[in-house]
Parts: structure tokens; C-alpha cells; sequence
């Protein structure tokens, strides 16, 4: 039988246990409530689309292939003109909402998150996921040429963020439950659980880097979301796609050449996007009107040109169909940069990833069908660039090669063309522009400061008690014993030391005499008949193979600005005291060489 010791001792333990799991237990809610908001956003955006696009203007744009509309469709004939008139009229309710109850939810919504985990405590107002669920679903649904990912992103962000406020966790607890509840969002909506969970720790930075410590959570609230988002709508991958393959090495070169398609076309659909966003600001009008102006210009192309409206992925669709012709996808291609950047750009609310994956996907079919007619023998298969120029083109614009070619794979159900795809999304990576869609993408984690104090410490995690201490043996105070009369120390006030070390007749550690209170003691007339034992005080201590990382710890933990370095025992012997100015000082002197080194380079 437990006595009462051992279960206090065993409860300490499993709440330890708990606490430093408890970011992967919460995953589980934030990955049910990212994946319900999924599903709430879909169905509002099904909804927004039958009665803006299909009862309004009689347009019934078509899907994907793995998706189905909830709603019955209207028997309205198509009226063309009011296309011009029903995106305008998105863009005036959207930016009504936005900007009068949470101007934060305005854009893409993707960027919002990313600046939240790094520089604002992963803190997002709990309004903004319900604004952004309306707003975007309104602005894509009249006709916008938006994607799920950014509202979805900032909404499972949002989620992530308000259970973490809730509960009352760290900051580094918080950002990673926010950007799980990101993946979740991500993953569940684009039927990508693992890309989902990827893609939350890659889009932080431009280059090559990740936060590691999402992978797992994001994982866990990713395949939830997934599920429960399937419950209701089925489970499989968003596109139907035909079985196609890479058949030939050699068909590496014509890749390659699309590479250099995607991403060159990538930097201007980064440079239309940005130029229309400063246009915008700089126009005089109230903002909660500019979404409305952008989506009368979306409406005046769609007039044209309806299939640049939406979504775009019924275009997709046809295109992994064969069903498109070259010239038709080219116009898409072109048409969709811009009514993406007048609807999102503008002010408005939607994602950047779904329009990426239909320009992508329109240059991807073209560049196939251009390629066949120059190489039959090596494209037997326009459709494969279909995907491989989705994937690659995202890459290129959003700085994200490894999630989405695992995204783009899930979406169409096809890993037969993983070689092609990583290939060109690679390619398209190393020849991005200097400046991405998402441009609060820091460039890597030495970048951000929420790890600042991370790399400092993996830089004292290096150096040893020992060698910064004897850098400064020369101001070491010499110890005093426990039965010194304060009289005897009346020169210390005087000296620079702050704090002496107090040993025994044996000359084993005691304790440490800080000089203010013996001068304080001293001042008063309290110095006579005492000794230094009388003012001593415990001081934490440190061993010379220790870390520098370690002493600061200690020193952080117990709120004190030194400790005292103690020879192996049993003897205890003192050896000196090391203050935070010298940590600091040994910190500043690796980082000065290492910089002085690479210049000299």
C-alpha cells in the first residue's frame, strides 16, 4: 500500500508528465474545432456562391472533381452583366464587416497568422475567425477570386490562439498551438492532413527552414481536422484526377523547362499582386469601399471571362481533364493574377493558394500542350504538367517546396509524379524572387526573436563555467572564514568586489557575504562582536564543467545576478564567482569573432 509521501510523490510526477505534454494532448480539441470551423466555412461558402453566383447572376461555375455542391441549384438563366454587379456587392458587404469589427481579418489572412507567431505573442482576437468565416466566405463566394487557405489558416489560427489564452499557457505554448490549429485548417479543408501539417511549420520563413516544434502537434490537430471535416463531406482528394506517370528520364528536360516558367511567372503574379495592393492604399476613399471597387474590376473581367471568377478549380478540373485548350489556358493563367490581386489585394478576404494552384495549373496544361507539339515522344501526357506546374508554381511565389508537393499530391490523389514535382518545385524555389506572397515570411529562425534567446543559449550550451572564469582569476575575492570579525573586512566597501565567498575551518563552502549589508552593518554601528557568519547568506552554486547555459539558468531561476563556482566534491572548495556580466561578456565575444571571421572571408 502507497503511504502518503509516495502518492504526493507520484502525483507530482504525472502532473509533470502532463505538463510537458499538454501541448500535444490540447492538440485533439483545437484539431476538433479547427475541423468544425472547416465545415462551417465550406458550408457558408457553398451558400454564399448559390446565392450570389447561381440565384443573382444565374452562373453555376463547376467544381472539383471530389467535391459536390450541398445546395440545389437555381433554374435562373445566366445574366452576364450582372457578374459586374455581384462581386461589387461582396465587396461591400465584406469590407463592411472587415473593417468595422476586425480590420486584422482584411487579405489574405495567411500573413496575419505568421505576424501573430512572431511578433505578437500568437495573440489573435477572438473575433477575428467568426469575421474572417463571413468575410471570406462573401468575397469568394459573389465571385472573388480568393482561396480557402488564408481564411481557413487565420481561422484555425484564431482557434489555436483563443483555447490557448483560455487555459492560460506559455508563449511558446500558444504559438504552436496556433499555427497546429493552421495545419488543421489547412489540412482539413484542402483534403491534406499531411501536408497541412507541413505546411504550418514551413511558411514561416522564405528559406529553407522550419519550426520544428509544430511538425508533431500540427500532425496530430491536422488528422482530426481531417476526420471531422470528412464525417461530413466524404473523405478523398479534392480532384479527380487521371492516372498519369512519369514514363521517361529523359522527360527531365521539358521539366525543367517549366520550372523556369513557374517560377519567373511566379515573380510577376507576387509583382501585379503588391503593385494593386499600394495602389489601393494610396487610393483616397474610405477603406470598408475599396473591397467593393476591387470587386466591380474583378466583375468587368469576369464579364469576359467568367471561369477567372471563384474558385477556379472547376478550370482545374477540366484541365486534369484534357478539356482545355492552349490558348484558353494561357488567357486564364493571365486573366486570374489579376482578378486574384483586385480581390484580395484590394481589401478584401480570401487566400493566395487556391489562385496559385489554378495559375499554376492553367501554365502547367499549356506549357504541356506546347511542349507536346515540340517533343511528342517526350510529353505523352500534357495532363502531368497540370499538376507538377500547381505544385511548382506555389512553391516559387509562396517559398514552401516541401508542403506543397505533398499538397498538391493529396489534392489530386496522384504520388506517381512525385519525382517531377519535386524537381520543379525545387527549381522554381531557387529561382524565386526576392520578394514572396507571403511577405511577413522572415528569412529564417536566426531571424525571428522569439528564438533570440534560443540561439543564445545554444551558443553558452558551448562554453564552460570553467574557461570564462579564468579570464577574470585576477578580480576572484579571496574567501573569508565563518568566524571573521566584521571589523577585519571594514576594507571590502572600498574594494570592487560585491560579494565574498565565506568558507569553514576546513575551507568548504558556507555561503557567500554580500558587501552592501556589511557596509549597511558597518554604517549602522552593527559591526562590532559579529562575524561574517552572522551575515552570510546561502548563494546557489555551479561546478567548473558546467555550462554557461546552465549557470544562467540557475541565476534566472533564483532571480540573482551571480553564483558561485565550487570544486568537485567532496571538498566544495571555492573557486570564484561568476556574474551574469561575465556570461553575457563570453556570449558577445563568440558572436564578435565568428562575425570578424566571415568578414575576413
Amino acid at each position: 500500500m502507497l503511504t502518503q509521501e509516495s502518492r504526493r510523490r507520484y502525483l507530482l510526477k504525472f502532473a509533470r508528465w502532463i505538463r510537458m505534454r499538454r501541448v500535444l494532448l490540447l492538440a485533439l480539441p483545437v484539431g476538433i474545432i479547427a475541423g468544425l470551423g472547416s465545415v462551417v466555412f465550406f458550408t457558408l461558402l457553398d451558400l454564399s456562391h448559390v446565392v450570389f453566383l447561381d440565384h443573382i447572376a444565374g452562373y453555376r461555375p463547376m467544381g472539383p472533381g471530389g467535391e459536390r455542391s450541398i445546395f440545389p441549384e437555381s433554374s435562373r438563366p445566366f445574366v452576364r452583366w450582372m457578374l459586374m454587379v455581384v462581386p461589387t456587392l461582396g465587396g461591400l458587404l465584406s469590407g463592411w464587416l472587415i473593417y468595422t469589427f476586425a480590420p486584422e481579418a482584411e487579405g489574405h489572412g495567411t500573413d496575419a497568422a505568421i505576424e501573430a507567431y512572431h511578433f505578437r505573442g500568437a495573440t489573435i482576437r477572438a473575433r477575428v475567425p467568426f469575421i474572417k468565416i463571413l468575410a471570406s466566405a462573401i468575397t469568394i463566394g459573389s465571385g472573388g477570386s480568393g482561396g480557402r487557405e488564408g481564411p481557413i489558416a487565420q481561422i484555425g489560427a484564431g482557434f489555436g490562439s483563443i483555447v490557448s489564452h483560455a487555459l492560460g499557457l506559455s508563449d511558446q505554448e500558444r504559438r504552436i498551438l496556433m499555427m497546429a490549429g493552421m495545419g488543421a485548417g489547412i489540412g482539413s479543408i484542402f483534403h491534406a492532413p499531411l501536408a497541412g501539417a507541413i505546411f504550418a511549420a514551413e511558411i514561416l520563413y522564405r528559406d529553407i527552414d522550419m519550426e520544428y516544434e509544430v511538425l508533431v502537434p500540427s500532425a496530430i490537430t491536422s488528422v482530426v481536422a481531417y476526420c471531422v471535416f470528412s464525417l461530413f463531406f466524404g473523405f478523398g482528394s479534392l480532384f479527380a484526377t487521371p492516372s498519369v506517370a512519369l514514363l521517361d528520364t529523359a522527360e527531365i528536360l521539358p521539366y525543367t523547362l517549366l520550372a523556369l516558367i513557374m517560377a519567373y511567372a511566379a515573380r510577376f503574379y507576387v509583382k501585379v499582386f503588391y503593385t494593386v495592393r499600394d495602389l489601393f492604399q494610396k487610393l483616397p476613399v474610405k477603406p470598408h469601399f475599396k473591397p467593393a471597387l476591387g470587386g466591380l474590376l474583378t466583375g468587368m473581367i469576369g464579364f469576359f471571362l467568367p471561369e477567372s471568377m471563384y474558385t477556379g478549380y472547376g478550370l482545374v478540373q477540366q484541365a486534369l481533364d484534357g478539356n482545355i485548350v492552349l490558348s484558353f489556358m494561357l488567357v486564364m493563367a493571365l486573366s486570374r493574377i489579376f482578378t486574384t490581386s483586385f480581390s484580395i489585394a484590394s481589401g478584401g478576404s480570401g487566400g493566395v493558394f487556391g489562385p496559385s494552384v489554378v495559375i499554376g495549373a492553367a501554365l502547367g496544361g499549356a506549357s504541356g500542350l506546347l511542349f507536346q507539339q515540340l517533343w511528342p515522344s517526350l510529353v505523352p501526357n500534357p495532363q502531368t504538367y497540370v499538376i507538377v506546374g500547381m505544385a511548382g508554381f506555389f512553391a516559387s511565389a509562396a517559398s514552401t517546396p516541401f508542403s506543397t508537393v505533398i499538397m498538391v499530391s493529396e489534392m489530386t490523389g496522384n504520388y506517381q509524379l512525385l519525382l517531377p514535382a519535386v524537381w520543379v518545385s525545387t527549381l522554381a524555389f531557387l529561382l524565386r524572387g526576392k520578394r514572396g506572397i507571403y511577405e511577413k515570411q522572415l528569412t529564417t529562425r536566426y531571424d525571428t526573436p522569439i528564438h533570440h534567446a534560443d540561439f543564445m543559449f545554444s551558443v553558452l550550451a558551448r562554453l564552460t563555467v570553467h574557461e570564462t572564469l579564468a579570464r577574470y582569476a585576477d578580480r576572484q575575492p579571496e574567501p573569508v572564514r565563518v568566524d571573521t570579525p566584521l571589523e577585519e573586512l571594514a576594507w571590502l566597501p572600498s574594494s570592487p568586489f560585491r560579494y565574498v565567498p565565506v568558507v569553514n575551518e576546513e575551507r568548504e563552502y558556507v555561503g557567500v557575504l554580500p558587501v552592501a549589508l556589511l557596509e549597511e552593518a558597518m554604517d549602522a554601528g552593527r559591526a562590532r562582536g559579529r562575524t561574517a557568519g552572522d551575515l552570510v547568506q546561502p548563494g546557489i552554486t555551479i561546478f567548473p564543467w558546467e555550462s554557461l547555459s546552465t549557470a544562467l539558468s540557475a541565476m534566472a531561476s533564483e532571480g540573482t545576478d551571480h553564483i558561485v563556482v565550487l570544486s568537485e566534491k567532496p571538498t566544495s572548495e571555492v573557486v570564484g564567482i561568476l556574474y551574469r556580466a561575465d556570461v553575457v561578456h563570453a556570449y558577445e565575444d563568440v558572436v564578435y569573432s565568428n562575425l570578424n571571421r566571415k568578414a575576413e572571408k
